[in-house]
């Protein structure tokens, strides 16, 4: 399978991996300031480091900069999940589609044996938490559509947001069982290149997620 290249380079880049990684799992708020000399201390480098760290941050829509406040990580809001999931369900719909017609055998088989090692943490049915990249389901599927362009909106665009928004509200309780249940669905349309099948169950399927996360948000703010 080829990858989407994650791997740090330099100083940099090591800084800005950890920092988004910190921020999508909670580890720094959502909505929480980030201060350059704070952070610089934290993560032992130097300010301009960590300055280069968050304006790449920025650019993948999880930290934003306001007026006379500086820069923040952003709040995960009911008006902004919407907006994400309605960008999100249009382009893994296709990227779906795509996979069912794309994807080699090979890589139908290496989705289907990582959906079986997710099965051990599921049927606990508790927590149902996927890393970055290659463990994470949606990854998969997305470099499965071999779309350049596609593949670049999603990772380079809104990936991590959604990330924060799944890992902090959306892998844990009822729905984790669903959830798989689901993914096996979407799996078994891919194997048959049922390219109409896979985008409607991988569409109904983050529908249902923003809906699970919907009423998380509620009952937080409530």
């Amino acid at each position: 399978m080829t990858r989407y290249s994650q791997t740090p380079v330099t100083t940099a880049d090591k800084t800005f991996y950890q920092l988004r990684q910190d921020i999508v799992e909670g580890g720094i708020a959502a909505g929480a300031k980030l201060s350059e000399t704070e952070l610089s201390t934290t993560y032992g480098v130097s300010r301009a480091v960590i300055r280069e760290a968050i304006n790449r941050l920025e650019s993948c829509h999880i930290v934003e900069r306001r007026a006379n406040v500086g820069a923040r990580v952003v709040a995960l809001s009911e008006e902004g999940l919407l907006a994400l999931y309605e960008i999100r369900e249009s382009l893994e719909g296709m990227a779906a589609r795509l996979a069912a017609k794309n994807m080699s055998d090979e890589e139908i088989a290496e989705l289907e044996a990582l959906l079986i090692s997710h099965f051990q943490d599921v049927k606990q049915g508790e927590s149902y938490y996927q890393e970055a990249g290659d463990v994470d389901f949606h990854y998969r599927i997305i470099l499965g559509s071999k779309n350049k362009h596609l593949i670049s909106m999603l990772f380079d665009g809104i990936y991590h947001l959604v990330r924060m928004y799944r890992v902090q509200l959306g892998m844990a309780g009822p729905r984790v069982t669903t959830a798989y249940d689901e993914h096996r669905h979407i799996v078994q349309a891919i194997a048959n290149r049922d390219q109409e099948l896979a985008e409607m169950l991988m569409r109904r399927h983050i529908t249902y997620s923003r809906n699970n996360i919907r009423n998380k948000l509620s009952s937080i703010q409530s």
